[in-house]
């Protein structure tokens, strides 16, 4: 058991996190205890429920973290041509899977895959991706709303195969790469001119 001493609550709060997302990254979901973690911080069990209620609220905060960490790392930087900006953002988001494996299929393929608190924080990360994405393409009217539908399937799009990919690694890192950027540059590829009129 880790070495007893007293921490502020935000500076222990913080630690449980860190502990938490090491063990979360590598061991399934169903792998992980409260008690290991409590254990490795040096806590009693009790201490560990008076932050976290349970071990899904647990994996949420660690994943609410990470998900504010990921945006932040992903800050859009205007004196880059926008397309190595979204090649930034594709990289740290791949960079994150490989990091996160286990805990990126729990939230996708996993026991968490449709869990509401779970898939609110995918929502919201996603929503805020596609508006950065939208503002630095300076885009507005039709032009933006057409943009804003591609976008939003683009981004569900580099979930989906880089969870397939970590499951699998069927496919080199180069590759998947390339064809999350093919596909987006296919997506935005139909203006809201070029689009067939319905009858």
């Amino acid at each position: 058991m880790g070495t007893r001493r007293r921490l502020p609550p935000d500076e222990r709060r913080n630690q449980l996190l860190d502990i938490g997302a090491a063990l979360f990254a590598t061991r399934p979901y169903e792998d992980v205890l409260m008690e290991d973690v409590a254990e490795r911080a040096g806590v009693s069990r009790a201490l560990m429920y008076r932050y976290f209620p349970g071990k899904r609220e647990f994996f949420a905060a660690i994943f609410q973290r990470d998900s504010d960490g990921l945006l932040a790392g992903a800050a859009a930087d205007p004196a880059l041509p926008l397309a190595e900006q979204v090649a930034a953002g594709l990289d740290a988001h791949i960079d994150y899977f490989v990091r996160n494996t286990e805990a990126a299929l729990a939230v996708n393929r996993g026991p968490l895959s449709g869990d509401p608190l779970i898939q609110g924080i995918i929502s919201g990360e996603l929503a805020e991706l596609r508006r950065r994405m939208l503002d630095a393409a300076g885009l507005d009217g039709p032009a933006r709303e057409h943009a804003s539908i591609a976008l939003h399937g683009w981004l569900l799009f580099v979930r989906g195969v880089c969870t397939d990919w970590i499951e699998h690694q069927a496919i080199s890192r180069e590759d998947l790469r390339e064809m999350c950027l093919r596909t987006l540059t296919a997506a935005l590829a139909l203006t809201p001119a070029d689009a067939p009129r319905r009858p």
